[in-house]
C-alpha cells in the first residue's frame, strides 16, 4: 500500500487520507473510525489451535506413529508390558519433538512484533503527544528523531538530513538518505528505491523528519514479510520422507510374510495358539518400533555435538538434512561479510601504490608519515561518530557509534594510534552530508585560527582544492596531471567494490588542500574464503544473495572465491542477476537459468523465496543463511534455514532451523560434515536392524515351510528384538564421523535411504545368519528330537551372529581395524552388556525357565563364536575388495580428491 503514496505528492497524500501535514488528524471520531477499519497497528497471526490440540494432532499425522500404536497393542496382548512401555516411550519422544518443532515455527511470526516500537511521537490536533504505537492509524502525523524506530509505513513530509537504516528489511548496510520528493514510478520500484517513504521497524540513524502514516500492521512492508512467513510451509526433510517410506514398506512386507507363516502353520496342523503367539512375536520384532527412537537419539546427540561447535539446531531432523545440502544460498551482509564498514584502502597524492589495510607495514609507514597524519586528522575532525566504550575488543569493536562511514574513519584513525582530537578543535559550524550535496564540511577552531575540513565524493571535494599534500607533508599546487591521477586511483579502488571518501582541509573552503582517499567496504568474515573453497570442492554450490548493487556484489563474490568470469560484463545476466532482471523472468525461465547463477543483487524478500523455490524445483536441498527480517521468509522456506546468533534479528532466529552462535560461515562447513556423519550412522544401524529382522523372519519361514519345529520360541524372538532395537543399535548412532565424509558428494533429495548396495549388504548378512543358525539347529537335532539344549545353541548362535554383524555395521566402507576397535566406547559397552544379558539368559535359573534354555559348555560358546564371526569376516573382505577396485567413492568424489 505504501508504494502508491510514494507516487503522490505530500498534498495529494494529505487529501487522500483527509489529514493535515502540520496539525495531523483533528477528529476523534475519524481516528476511532479508522481504527475500526484498519485495526491495531500490530502483526498478529490468525486464530491458532490450542497447544493441547496441536499436540494431539501429532499422533495422527504420521503413519509410522499409527504402526507403533499397533505394535504396542500386540505387545500388551502378549502380556509383554515392558515392551509396550518402551514402544509408548518411542511414540512420546517422536510426537513431542514434532510438536516442539511446530510450536517454535509459529514463534517466528510473533518475533516480528519485537521490532515494532511500543511508543512513538504523534502530532494530533496540532500538538505532539507520546502514544502507544499500536494506536496509530492511517493519516496520523509522526515525528522521527535519531534513534527512533519507525512505527508504521510513513510518507515523509519533512526530511532534514534524514538517514534511515533499512538493513533488517532490505539487507543493505548503508543507511538510506530520505527525501520528500515525489517518485512518479514508485509503484514499480523496489523497497530500497523508495526514498520518500520510511518503513515500519527500520531505524533512524541521522537527522530528523515527519511523515504521514500510510499503512499499519499487515499492510506495511513488514506486514507483507509477516504474511509471507505465515503462508510458507516448512518442507519435510529428506530423512523424514525416507523414514516415512521405510516404515510403510517394512511394515507391509513384514505383515505379509508373517501372515504367510501363520497360514502355513495352520495348514500343517500346528496348534493355532502356538502359531498365533509366534506370529505376534514376529510382528513385534518386524515392526520397526525402535527406529524412531534410535533416529531421535542419534539426532539429539548430533545436536549436542554441534552445539559445542557453535551451531544451535532448533529442529532435530535438520541435523541430518545438512548432509544432503548441495546449495548454500547466503545473504551477503552480516553473513559473508562483517556488517561493519571499515577502511580497506588508503591513497595519498603522489603514492606509487594504494595501501591496503590491515597491514602492519602500512602502520609502520604511517607512524612517521606527516601526510598520513594530516589525512587522518581531517577525517576525524569532519566526523560525527561518538565513542561509546573505550575498551575495544577487536578492530571491529572500537565502541564508536554513528553513521557507518564516520565510524569506519574514526576506527581507522584509532588503529593508527590517533587519539580523538575533536576536544582540542572546538567545532564552530557544520554543513551535514546530504545526497544532493554529496559532502560534509565543518569549521573548527585551533590555535587562534579557523580550519575548514571537508569529506565526501571525490569530484565535489577535489573541485574545492587548489593544492595537495604529499606523503611527506609537503603542500604542492594542484595540477591537471595530479587531478587525473587522483581520479584514476579512485576508479581503481571503486572497481573493487569500495565506497570512496575524499578528504581535504584548509583555511577556507575556496582554497582547500587535498589529503587523500579512503576506500571503505564491508569486509568478508574470517575463514569465509576457505570455507567456500571446501564446500565447492565437496560438491556444494554457494550462491550469494544481497540487496547491494551488482558491482559491489560481484566484487565481494570474486574476493570470496565464487566461480565468476573476470569481467562484470561476462558475469552479468549469466552468472549474476539483479532483482529487476529476476522479475522479468517467467518461473520456467528462472528455473532454467538459476543453476548457472552465483550472485543475485538488488533482491527483496520475495526474490529470495523465488530463488529458493527455483532451486528446490531442480531437486536441490537448499540451505539459506541470513540475519535480517528480510531473510526470514526464505529461511523458513529453505530446507535448512541458518540464522546468525550475534547480529541476527529475533525474527530470523525464530524462522531458522539452525543458529550460528559465532556468526561464522565456516561453522556451516562443520555442520554439514556432522550432518553427513549422522546420516551414515543412521544407515549403519538400519543395516543392522534390517539384517536381523530379515534373518529372524526368514528363519521362522523356513522352519514352517519344511515342517520343522520352530527353532526359536516367542520369548527368544522378543529377546532378539530387544537386542535389535536396544543398546547395540543405538550405539551405532554415535559412531565418530569419518575423516573423509566431506569427500562424498551430497545425497540427492529423493535418494532412498535403502540403496541397492545397502540392500545387498542386508540380504547377504541375513543369508549368512540364517545359514549358520539353521546349520547349528540341524546339527543339534540329529536325533530327531528338539531339546532345550538344541534351542539354546540355536538361540545363542543367532545372538552371536547379531553381535558380529553389529561390529561390521559400524561403517559401510571402512574396516573396523581402520576405525579402531575402541574408538566407539558406547558400542563396546552396549555389546558387552548384551553378551552379559545373553549369559544370564543361559545360566541364570529364573531366566532359564522363562526362555527355556539350559547351560552351555565353554567349548560350545567358542564354536558358536567362530561360526558367527563369519558374517564379520566376509563383510571385512567385501570392504577391502571394494576399496581395492575403487568402488568406495563415486567418480565425482574421486575427481574432488584431486582438485
Amino acid at each position: 500500500m505504501s508504494s502508491q503514496y510514494a507516487a503522490f505528492s505530500t498534498e495529494q497524500t494529505c487529501a487522500d487520507l483527509e489529514t493535515d501535514a502540520v496539525n495531523g488528524l483533528t477528529s476523534i471520531s475519524s481516528i476511532s473510525q479508522r481504527k475500526l477499519v484498519h485495526g491495531e497497528n500490530i502483526l498478529s497471526s490468525d486464530e491458532e489451535d490450542s497447544l493441547i490440540r496441536q499436540f494431539l494432532k501429532q499422533f495422527v499425522s504420521d503413519p509410522l506413529i499409527l504402526l507403533l500404536f499397533g505394535s504396542a497393542a500386540i505387545s500388551l496382548l502378549l502380556g509383554n508390558v515392558s515392551d509396550a512401555i518402551s514402544i509408548a516411550l518411542a511414540i512420546f519422544i517422536v510426537v513431542t519433538v514434532g510438536f516442539v518443532q511446530e510450536y517454535r515455527s509459529e514463534k517466528s511470526l510473533q518475533a516480528l512484533n519485537n521490532l515494532v516500537p511500543h511508543n512513538c511521537t504523534v502530532i494530533r490536533f496540532g500538538k505532539e503527544q507520546l502514544i502507544n504505537a499500536t494506536g496509530l492509524v492511517p493519516g496520523d502525523l509522526v515525528r522521527l528523531e535519531i534513534g527512533d524506530r519507525v512505527p508504521a509505513d510513513l510518507r515523509l513530509t519533512d526530511a532534514i538530513d534524514l538517514e534511515i537504516d533499512e538493513s533488517n528489511l532490505t539487507g543493505e548496510t548503508t543507511p538510506r538518505s530520505k527525501t520528500t520528493k515525489t517518485q512518479p514510478n514508485a509503484v514499480s520500484l523496489a523497497v530500497n528505491e523508495r526514498r520518500n517513504t520510511a518503513f515500519m521497524g527500520t531505524l533512524v540513524r541521522h537527522g530528523r523528519g515527519k511523515g504521514i502514516v500510510v499503512a499499519t500492521g499487515k499492510d506495511t512492508e513488514f506486514g507483507q514479510v509477516f504474511l509471507t512467513m505465515q503462508e510458507t510451509e516448512k518442507p519435510k526433510t529428506p530423512l523424514q520422507r525416507s523414514m516415512d517410506q521405510l516404515g510403510k514398506h517394512l511394515s507391509m512386507i513384514s505383515f505379509a510374510i508373517i501372515a504367510v507363516i501363520v497360514l502355513i502353520g495352520f495348514v500343517q496342523g500346528k496348534r493355532w495358539l502356538e502359531m498365533l503367539t509366534i506370529g505376534v512375536s514376529l510382528a513385534v520384532a518386524a515392526i520397526p518400533e525402535g527406529l524412531p527412537i534410535i533416529v531421535t537419539v542419534t539426532l539429539a546427540l548430533g545436536v549436542l555435538r554441534m552445539s559445542k561447535n557453535r551451531a544451535i539446531v532448533r529442529r532435530l531432523p535438520s541435523v541430518e538434512t545438512l548432509g544432503s545440502v548441495n546449495v548454500v544460498c547466503s545473504d551477503k551482509t552480516g553473513t559473508l561479510t562483517m556488517n561493519h564498514m571499515t577502511v580497506g584502502k588508503i591513497y595519498i597524492p603522489g603514492m606509487k601504490f594504494v595501501y591496503t589495510l590491515p597491514d602492519s607495514s602500512v602502520e609502520k609507514i604511517a607512524s612517521s608519515n606527516l601526510g598520513f597524519e594530516k589525512l587522518l586528522l581531517a577525517a576525524f575532525l569532519c566526523n560525527n561518530s561518538k565513542l561509546r566504550d573505550q575498551k575495544a575488543h577487536s578492530m571491529f569493536e572500537s565502541g564508536y557509534v554513528g553513521l557507518p562511514v564516520d565510524v569506519a574513519l574514526a576506527e581507522c584513525a584509532s588503529r593508527f594510534g590517533m587519539q580523538d582530537p575533536r576536544n582540542s578543535y572546538p567545532r564552530l559550524s557544520e554543513v551535514p552530508f546530504s545526497s544532493d550535496r554529496k559532502f560534509m564540511s565543518v569549521v573548527v577552531q585551533h590555535a587562534h585560527q579557523k580550519l575548514c575540513c571537508m569529506k565526501g565524493a571525490t569530484e565535489y571535494v577535489l573541485g574545492q582544492c587548489v593544492s595537495y599534500v604529499t606523503e611527506g607533508g609537503l603542500v604542492l599546487d594542484m595540477t591537471e596531471t595530479m587531478r587525473n591521477e587522483i581520479f584514476e586511483r579512485e576508479r581503481e579502488m571503486a572497481s573493487t567494490g569500495l565506497r570512496i571518501i575524499a578528504v581535504a582541509s584548509g583555511t577556507s573552503f575556496e582554497k582547500l588542500a587535498f589529503h587523500g582517499l579512503f576506500g571503505i567496504n564491508d569486509p568478508p568474515r574470517e575463514n569465509v574464503h576457505e570455507s567456500i573453497k571446501c564446500l565447492l570442492a565437496s560438491g556444494v554450490r554457494v550462491v550469494m544473495i544481497t540487496g547491494d548493487s551488482i558491482v559491489t556484489a560481484l566484487s565481494i563474490a570474486r574476493t570470496l572465491g565464487l566461480p565468476l568470469p573476470n569481467s562484470d560484463e561476462d558475469a552479468s545476466g549469466t552468472y549474476a542477476l539483479t532483482g529487476e532482471q529476476l522479475d522479468a523472468l517467467s518461473p520456467a525461465a528462472l528455473r532454467e537459468l538459476v543453476p548457472q547463477v552465483s550472485v543475485f543483487a538488488r533482491t527483496t524478500p520475495q526474490h529470495k523465496m523465488k530463488i529458493v523455490s527455483a532451486l528446490q524445483s531442480h531437486g536441490d536441498v537448499v540451505a539459506m543463511t541470513g540475519d535480517g527480517v528480510n531473510d526470514a521468509p526464505a529461511l523458513k522456506l529453505a530446507d535448512i534455514g541458518i540464522a546468525m546468533g550475534r547480529q541476527g534479528t529475533d525474527v530470523a532466529k525464530e524462522a531458522a532451523d539452525m543458529i550460528l552462535t559465532d556468526d561464522s560461515f565456516a561453522t556451516i562447513l562443520a555442520a554439514i560434515e556432522e550432518g553427513k556423519g549422522i546420516y551414515n550412522n543412521i544407515r549403519n544401524f538400519i543395516t543392522f536392524q534390517l539384517s536381523t529382522s530379515v534373518a529372524a523372519l526368514s528363519l521362522i519361514a523356513i522352519a514352517s515351510l519344511f515342517h520343522w519345529q520352530n527353532p526359536l520360541n516367542a520369548m527368544q524372538i522378543l529377546w532378539i528384538n530387544i537386542l535389535m532395537d536396544g543398546p547395540p543399535a543405538q550405539s551405532l548412532g554415535v559412531e565418530p564421523v569419518d575423516d573423509d565424509v566431506m569427500e562424498k558428494p551430497p545425497r540427492p533429495r529423493n535418494a532412498p535411504i535403502i540403496t541397492t548396495h545397502l540392500l545387498r549388504r542386508v540380504l547377504l548378512s541375513a543369508f549368512l545368519i540364517v545359514v549358520g543358525t539353521v546349520f547349528t539347529f540341524k546339527l543339534q537335532m540329529r536325533d530327531g528330537v528338539v531339546t532345550a539344549r538344541d534351542t539354546t545353541m540355536t538361540f545363542t548362535c543367532f545372538v552371536f551372529f547379531d553381535m558380529f554383524n553389529a561390529l561390521g555395521c559400524r561403517s559401510e566402507t571402512k574396516s573396523v581395524f581402520e576405525l579402531g576397535m575402541f574408538s566407539n566406547r558406547m558400542f563396546n559397552i552396549a555389546v558387552g552388556g548384551s553378551l552379559i544379558g545373553q549369559a544370564l539368559v543361559i545360566y541364570f535359573p529364573p531366566f532359564q525357565a522363562i526362555f527355556q534354555t539350559e547351560p552351555l559348555a565353554f567349548k560350545d560358546l567358542v564354536v558358536l563364536a567362530v561360526l558367527a564371526s563369519s558374517v564379520f569376516w566376509l563383510d571385512e573382505f567385501i570392504k577391502w575388495y571394494r576399496r581395492e577396485r575403487g568402488l568406495t567413492h563415486s567418480k565425482s568424489t574421486y575427481l574432488l580428491r584431486h582438485v
